[in-house]
């Protein structure tokens, strides 16, 4: 699987995609579920919660392990994907197009700090050794 060069990463594993409305969509990455294995429960945030860019926001279990999933950014959360409380498997499937959590940003200068695709590619190669 690709790593996405559209999207911006964190050291922890999540993508995020800016929103031409200004928000931004959060997952887990690909390689963070393949490392996983099959996923056998998600919880996301709920709608209004604040979260602090770092904070533990989230969790993926799978039948190996438990996971906690950081928010990439300051912001509020504005849409949670509730789906995947009955299908976590939605992410083994696909990463990328099973999002988490959509968040309004409270400083949009955070995304600077985030990586692109060929520095998070070199992060996730380098735990595979």
């Amino acid at each position: 699987m690709t790593t996405p060069a559209s999207l911006k990463y964190t050291k922890s594993h999540e993508w995020l995609k800016q929103e031409t409305d200004g928000t931004v969509t959060v997952g887990i990455t690909h390689h963070a579920q393949e490392m996983l294995g099959d996923l056998v429960f998600v919880e996301i945030p709920a709608v209004g919660r604040r979260l602090k860019q770092g904070e533990e926001c989230a969790v993926v279990e799978s039948v190996k392990a438990a996971s906690d999933v950081y928010a990439p950014l300051s912001g509020e959360v504005v849409a949670a994907n509730a789906e995947l409380a009955d299908a976590p498997e939605q992410i083994n499937a696909d990463a990328y197009a099973a999002w988490m959590f959509k968040l309004k940003p409270d400083n949009p200068g955070e995304l600077a700090g985030l990586l692109d695709a060929a520095a998070y590619q070199a992060i996730a190669e380098a735990e595979k050794h």
